[in-house]
């Protein structure tokens, strides 16, 4: 019958956005409020629970945010030689385990980075270590690196046949900084098979004088190890994570080492211990730890520029922080990021986030 495939395809579209919009309220009206109203690390490993057990219906529920062939081709980024499905990655310090890698790419993640992964298991610091600041939609961790160990990440990851995974590595709390070169240079050996690009995290403010590790004598201690140990094998990505709160003299000097020692990209930025302009109340902006979310964009959209800038954009970034709405994550590509992540924006906008981002981005891209 005449008409009857596009009148087939208006019903199908139909279909997905009635399911887009219930979803949109289920989370606004429903989720939300329920997650927001319980501690916060607890419904974090609720919502990993979860996700464990959700393939099957993650799996439905992503033909509903599905793109067409053609729009699949236009999210497909290439940088450090991979090719990612879409350029939206998952920040580490969600799935710091490699526990539900496989159900975030099923939120629409085109890769997600693991950890941050130390040598040896660790509680990280003690409880109560998260704080929502609504007012600001931003978070405060100090969770100290909190992980299973790189051995446990690794046997997790062995299951693993395409997604892309970035490494996230860092040291334990009890390695002293003389001895951090061995923790990095651990993490990087075992993972080694096992993930497509590494993250060098020495940014954390969570563990004691770990940022002191980001300056440039110090730096070259733990980076030279792994890109000789690189350099034996198929070379995979390293990239080295900074801190928002690093002057822009210091960002500049980090950005000459890293081109003169071959670093292939930076991430930036980590959380920022600065409290500014926060509309919060005082106790929670007392909290001590790392601020994420809506107050960090700016900054981390000005050390993009400067980083992009300073490398006659030759040095890949990767631009996380911040990206609380997807005209954010355009920002940022715009000025000079090949990838974004997120993290809070996740937590504060719910799973269809990934799919606005990407859908924004194909329409700049028109």
């Amino acid at each position: 019958m005449p008409g009857s495939a596009e009148t087939k395809k208006n019903i199908i579209n139909h279909i997905i956005t009635a399911f887009q919009n219930f979803e949109d309220f289920l989370w606004k009206n429903i989720l939300k409020p329920l997650f927001f109203s319980l501690d916060p690390e607890k419904v974090h490993h609720l919502v990993v629970g979860i996700l464990k057990h959700s393939n099957r219906f993650l799996k439905i529920r992503s033909y509903f945010y599905s793109f067409d062939s053609s729009e699949k081709k236009k999210l497909e980024t290439n940088v450090f030689g991979i090719t990612f499905p879409n350029p939206v990655g998952l920040a580490a310090g969600f799935d710091k385990n490699a526990e539900v890698f496989k159900q975030m790419t099923s939120l629409g993640f085109g890769f997600v980075e693991i950890g941050t992964v130390t040598p040896v298991s660790q509680n990280g610091n003690p409880k109560k270590r998260l704080f929502r600041l609504v007012e600001d939609s931003a978070i405060i961790n100090r969770l100290g690196f909190n992980n299973l160990g790189v051995e446990s990440v690794v046997n997790r990851l062995k299951r693993n046949k395409k997604i892309i995974i970035g490494g996230n590595i860092g040291k334990n709390k009890i390695t002293p900084n003389d001895n951090a070169k061995k923790d990095y240079y651990d993490c990087f050996i075992k993972l080694y098979p096992h993930v497509h690009y590494f993250a060098v995290n020495v940014s954390s403010p969570n563990t004691p004088k770990l940022r002191d590790l980001q300056d440039t004598d110090e730096l070259k201690k733990i980076l030279i190890p792994i890109i000789n140990e690189n350099i034996q094998r198929e070379s995979k990505p390293i990239l080295l994570k900074i801190s928002p709160d690093l002057t822009n003299e210091s960002i500049e000097q980090i950005v000459e080492m890293c081109q003169e020692i071959k670093i292939d990209g930076i991430i930036t930025s980590n959380t920022t211990i600065s409290r500014n302009n926060l509309a919060s109340n005082e106790i929670l902006k007392k909290e001590v730890g790392g601020l994420s979310g809506s107050p960090l964009n700016k900054r981390s959209n000005e050390i993009i520029r400067l980083i992009n800038k300073k490398s006659s954009g030759k040095l890949p970034i990767i631009g996380v922080g911040g990206i609380m709405k997807p005209e954010d994550a355009i920002e940022k590509l715009n000025a000079g990021a090949v990838l974004v992540q997120i993290y809070t924006g996740f937590i504060y906008n719910g799973p269809s986030f990934v799919y606005k981002i990407n859908r924004e981005i194909l329409k700049a891209s028109d």
